[in-house]
């Protein structure tokens, strides 16, 4: 575990495990969370000797909870200062929702060499929000209530999440997991409530089109057809149509949160295609 501290002062903490010679993978985690949601990716790659390496993003669990920088651009530069510090060649890079778009738009602008493969897994591209240009998506007003919630009671709001729809705990039959409920609660708690409302902004409204356009690595584009935060069909099927070398696998009836739920599922897959 480590620390690096961006130009404007900030703080950004990091997991570091595995050997300095293997090839690394770098986590980024989704909305309101941290390095910690990585945990079973981060054994099951450790496992198979590579250096993986996880932070939390400005705001978010360690890092310094900063007034300002909450924003795709700012995300992206914190990633490549980290990218930078650590001197990463020919990485893969795999991205959780927020974090998918935290990836896309790195990878967009990385230097050359700096990026191998890259993963997108339940993530917000190409956009989220509902407009002429992008009549699938979801209505501003779904935003502005998540909003709402959060101000008036995130404690109980990080609760109702990850009990509902994030795992799919709300559908008939889950497997309910009162841990990951718990650990998510715990993440979500432990970074600043002004950075999950401005981020909120972040992920749903920033439009990923140009990036996902410019990105020249190949790309695989998994989501889970119950995503109930991130809805499939405006999503991961578009996604993979805009990238030069998308692939998209869907996951018939899997939640937002699939990579906790169904692990022994994704992380197969994803070493499948980090090694193909």
């Amino acid at each position: 575990m480590g620390t690096i501290t961006t130009d404007d002062g900030t703080v950004i903490f990091y997991k570091d495990w595995g050997p300095r010679d293997g090839q690394p993978i770098v986590f980024h985690h989704g909305w309101p969370l941290s390095a910690d949601d990585w945990d079973s990716q981060m054994l099951f790659f450790l496992a198979h000797g590579y250096r993986v390496i996880a932070h939390d993003r400005r705001g978010h669990g360690r890092s310094t909870q900063t007034a300002t920088g909450h924003d795709m651009d700012t995300y992206a530069s914190d990633v490549a200062a980290l990218a930078d510090a650590l001197d990463l060649q020919g990485a893969f890079h795999v991205g959780h929702s927020t974090g998918g778009g935290e990836v896309a738009r790195y990878v967009a602008r990385a230097k050359r060499g700096r990026v191998a493969k890259a993963v997108l897994v339940s993530a917000v591209p190409p956009i989220m929000v509902k407009s002429d240009s992008n009549p699938g998506g979801l209505p501003i007003e779904n935003f502005d209530e998540m909003r709402a919630a959060l101000a008036a009671h995130r404690a109980q709001f990080f609760i109702d999440v990850p009990s509902g729809p994030f795992y799919g705990f709300n559908r008939p039959g889950a497997n309910v997991s009162q841990g990951l409920i718990d650990n998510w609660w715990r993440q979500g708690m432990a970074g600043a409530a002004n950075a999950h409302y401005e981020c909120i902004k972040a992920f749903s409204e920033t439009d990923f089109n140009e990036d996902l356009q410019q990105i020249d690595v190949p790309v695989l584009v998994a989501h889970g057809t119950d995503d109930q935060i991130v809805p499939y069909d405006d999503a991961g099927p578009l996604s993979a149509k805009i990238l030069k070398k998308g692939t998209l696998k869907s996951y018939e009836g899997l939640p937002h949160g699939m990579l906790s739920t169904h692990p022994e599922i994704l992380n197969p897959d994803i070493l499948e295609f980090l090694q193909s």
